[in-house]
């Protein structure tokens, strides 16, 4: 099974691909959370958990085809999630009352032909993100970044995955290790400072948080490489070292410019302002 988030609206769906059956399978409380339009996690999950109940009783195949597999929460655990194809969505959808429901079902629609697509031409994956960049008004200079920085990531994960850790939770583990080392925040702290719920934190970090995230992953894969790394300890130990050689970059780098590298700006849109109820 291979996590592969997707964005939706500036919504992040968590989806992995199992590649042995060729099938995506979407987190059931994200979709809901969209077509509620709930900004609050928990209370999508309590909605989805009463539907199910309500389903159940009434018989649904739906309830019957979702699954559970793991997938990282909010708190960067891997936990169980109940999972479902796009088939499967697209027929629940009809259950959730929603403004949303049309749009997330004709994107739902397209995911199937968009992997196929992708298996065939890994480029056209990195085109499309740089394309949904673009429509939310990234800069090319901050698109180019973003880019760069996930070659940089896919190769700390690839080497990773050749030394003896475990996706997901302990990919999670050394990438908090990271965050904490070279920002001072982990990953948790710095998606709350930016107001981010679902929202990948990449997506909503700043030209130079990009480039510090990147040389952090960067020096961490190029420390473990030299000592030839396995395993979490000798893992955590590059990640710790990898981490600290981005925080004195970062350092001496506000030392010079007086500017804090780290801030809550992101590219959250506008919030709507409630009209205020007129009095006669």
């Amino acid at each position: 099974m291979q996590p592969q988030p997707a964005i939706f609206e500036e919504h992040e769906i968590r989806r992995v691909y199992d590649e042995a059956t060729e099938t995506w399978w979407f987190s059931v409380v994200d979709i809901v959370q969209v077509l509620t339009q709930q900004p609050d996690y928990q209370t999508a999950r309590k909605y989805w958990n009463k539907l199910k109940e309500r389903l159940g009783k009434e018989g649904s195949q739906l309830v019957t085809n979702c699954h559970q597999l793991k997938m990282v929460a909010e708190d960067g655990k891997q936990r169980l999630t109940d999972v479902a194809t796009a088939e499967t969505l697209l027929r629940l959808v009809q259950s959730v009352p929603s403004p949303k429901a049309e749009p997330i079902k004709l994107w739902l629609a397209k995911v199937g032909y968009e992997r196929m697509q992708e298996m065939a031409d890994p480029a056209l994956s990195l085109e499309r993100a740089r394309e949904t960049w673009q429509k939310h008004g990234r800069s090319e200079k901050w698109i180019q970044q973003r880019m760069t920085g996930q070659e940089t990531r896919n190769k700390l994960t690839d080497y990773w995955k050749e030394h003896d850790i475990k996706e997901g939770e302990e990919y999670a583990i050394l990438t908090n290790i990271i965050h904490q080392e070279w920002a001072e925040v982990d990953v948790k702290e710095h998606k709350a400072m930016k107001g981010l719920k679902s929202q990948n934190l990449r997506d909503h970090m700043s030209e130079a948080e990009l480039i510090f995230t990147a040389l952090a992953e960067l020096s961490t894969r190029q420390i473990a490489e030299s000592v030839d790394a396995t395993g979490m300890n000798e893992n955590e130990a590059a990640a710790k070292t990898g981490g600290g050689i981005a925080k004195k970059a970062r350092l001496e780098l506000e030392g010079k410019t007086g500017r804090k590298v780290v801030t809550a700006e992101n590219y959250l849109p506008p919030a709507k302002k409630k009209l205020s109820k007129k009095t006669s």
